[in-house]
């Protein structure tokens, strides 16, 4: 028996070739089917996003196949491998096609030639864009947006020197202030815009059903005061007391570490180093030693740790005589709830107000900690053994049990120990929820929105019926004219997206946010940049604009520097139409930073897109020496 020859490299050049078209030529008419067949018209898509429908249609058609090893053999032959043509996904094939099948020396299929091209998929994206944030500055195609602080409703300047900074959009948190702060907040911008003779568009967002802790028992009424001290516990700074009358209580000139109030006859016989003796609830002894008197009050320095409590005497002595007074009523300190892994916490559906947990003399527990739910009825959607997170999931747990109108819930994840505060989120990621995705409140800012803002912000949209919804009561307050922009933040969200995209489709001013403070806690911390890829992808397949949101240079916003790790993060906002700032007080400079980064960045990114501008390093004559420049002659 003769050995069978192996085929030689140009046969299984040519075998691998035919494979590459006939995987092509199928997937390229299964996607053709899915743009054609499908009733575009049926879902009452707005002529604007009419091509873009239909390029969807054909991307989702593609990624329900693993086309891996396709895009490998595309690679080899050195034709587009698809992985960057999301915006004019059935030309892109159609293209790799017709080269393959010159490469075999065949005829080309006749095929419809209408599916949109990568300038059109380009124009598209930038009209949808345009249409729903304005035309981009001149300097760089990605808008900024700012949340708005409160103080901004009585800043004008603020608003001002942010609109010079970059500001394109501002954004309006209707979780926060009312009608009154957002109607100045909007009357300061509009004033901006004609002295800068720039645009800024109105965004307002909708606070949805947010599940948030309720009110905890408040702790004991003190206050602990303490130095500073160096290792060695010597004291480098004394802690700062001011003390103003309890009849007229005058806020601290500058920071103090204690503001407390006592009768304004006592106050006003205090001296510079006059020395003030007390003993704190401790019973220890302390003294505060007078170092400054004001009309509207006195600072006291202490230089050992003292905890005070209302109803504290303070005694004198000096020229004047002995006196003594009582510190004023001031109000109990907030309290927490205490949580570490192992734990056991009753989430309540009441409005009774937690508790900490309570142990006897030998640290048993005797009644575990206690907080509510300011949404109780999201208790009939969830069960026993599915995932509860606290607090942007710096706190998780295990529903162990439901027993009238209370979640047991077991503590999984509390690295070393992690305090629960009132008014903190809460997420169940794998609850079905049936909760109505605009509440009453979210009504009454949809209505203050058609009078004054460019566009509306929903928040923990699920479904396409939730989209629809919007549409109704858009349509209802004749405020069609509105933009809409979904906040892509739970796992239902996510999964239901392309829905969502069509039911968005309806309108001409349309955009997706992604959200990734929730959606982290909903998903997996480990799946948000796999998520953050996949929502890209699918949006500009839809030519559909995206809002890259959630602790964009936040240490620099909030501290004044930020972390490399931000830097690096805020850069690859490049990829979106716009990205989102939240407030700080050191917002002015993170704007200044995230303009002067997207300018850089986009002469190196255009969406997933690399793009090889000249590089300064490329010049560089590493090997001038030995590479002389060649005769062209």
């Amino acid at each position: 028996m003769v050995a069978q020859k192996p085929s030689s490299p140009p046969a299984r050049a040519a075998a691998e070739l035919e494979t590459t078209l006939d995987d092509a030529r199928t997937l390229r008419d299964t996607m053709l089917a899915a743009a054609c067949q499908s009733p575009i018209e049926a879902e009452h898509i707005h002529e604007s996003y009419t091509e873009s429908a239909r390029n969807l249609l054909a991307y989702l058609a593609l990624r329900r196949h693993d086309v891996r090893s396709l895009q490998m053999r595309l690679a080899r032959l050195g034709l587009s491998s698809l992985g960057r043509s999301e915006a004019y996904t059935l030309s892109a094939l159609n293209t790799v096609v017709a080269v393959l099948q010159r490469l075999a020396g065949g005829e080309e299929d006749s095929v419809p030639t209408e599916s949109l091209d990568m300038m059109r998929g380009e124009q598209l994206l930038q009209a949808h864009a345009k249409a729903l944030f304005g035309a981009p500055p001149v300097e760089r195609g990605v808008r900024i947006m700012v949340t708005m602080p409160s103080e901004a409703a009585n800043d004008y300047s603020l608003v001002h020197d942010l609109l010079a900074a970059g500001m394109d959009s501002m954004r309006i948190n209707c979780a926060h202030d009312g009608p009154e702060t957002w109607l100045k907040m909007i009357e300061h911008v509009r004033r901006a815009e004609k002295a800068l003779e720039q645009q800024c568009r109105v965004m307002m967002d909708l606070a949805g059903p947010k599940l948030r802790t309720g009110q905890i028992e408040p702790g004991p009424a003190v206050v602990k005061v303490k130095p500073t001290r160096d290792m060695l516990g010597r004291v480098t700074q004394p802690a700062r007391v001011w003390l103003s009358a309890k009849e007229a209580p005058a806020t601290p000139p500058s920071e103090a570490d204690a503001d407390l109030q006592v009768p304004q006859e006592w106050l006003a016989r205090l001296e510079i180093g006059d020395t003030l003796g007390f003993i704190d609830a401790r019973d220890s002894q302390r003294q505060l030693e007078i170092v400054d008197t004001t009309r509207s009050g006195c600072w006291a320095e202490l230089y050992k740790t003292a905890y005070i409590t209302p109803g504290l005497v303070l005694h004198v002595e000096n020229r004047k005589g002995r006196g003594e007074a009582k510190i004023a009523d001031f109000p109990p300190r907030e309290q927490a709830l205490v949580l570490n892994e192992g734990d056991t916490l009753i989430l309540m559906q009441d409005s009774q107000k937690g508790r900490p947990a309570t142990y006897d003399r030998n640290g048993r527990l005797l009644t575990p900690a206690t907080i509510g739910c300011t949404l109780p009825e999201v208790f009939n959607d969830v069960r026993a053994g599915e995932p509860i997170w606290f607090d942007d999931g710096k706190i998780g747990g295990v529903i162990d049990a439901l027993d009238s109108g209370t979640l047991r819930v077991r503590i999984t994840h509390a690295p070393g120990g992690a305090k629960l505060r009132s008014d903190k989120g809460i997420n169940f990621p794998q609850s079905n929820l049936q909760l109505d995705a605009l509440t009453p409140q979210d009504l009454e800012a949809l209505a203050f929105a058609a009078q004054h803002a460019d566009v509306v912000e929903m928040s923990f949209v699920n479904t396409a019926e939730d989209v629809k919804s919007l549409l109704h009561h858009l349509e209802r307050l004749n405020a069609s004219h509105l933009g809409v922009v979904l906040k892509i933040e739970t796992r239902r969200g996510f999964e239901n997206l392309p829905a969502l995209l069509f039911a968005g489709m309806r309108l001409p001013r349309f955009g997706v946010m992604i959200a990734r403070g929730d959606l982290a806690v909903e998903s997996g911390f480990e799946r948000l940049a796999e998520l953050q890829e996949e929502i890209l992808c699918l949006c500009e397949a839809a030519h559909v604009p995206v809002i890259w949101a959630t602790q964009v240079l936040e240490t620099l916003a909030k501290k004044g520097a930020p972390s490399r790790a931000e830097i690096t993060d805020a850069a690859m906002g490049v990829r979106a139409e716009c990205v989102m700032l939240n407030k700080g007080p050191h917002i002015l400079k993170a704007v200044n930073t995230l303009g002067d980064l997207l300018r850089r960045m986009q002469a190196h990114h255009s969406k997933k897109r690399d793009l090889l501008k000249k590089l300064h390093v490329a010049q560089q004559p590493m090997l001038a020496d030995h590479c002389p420049e060649p005769d062209t002659k």
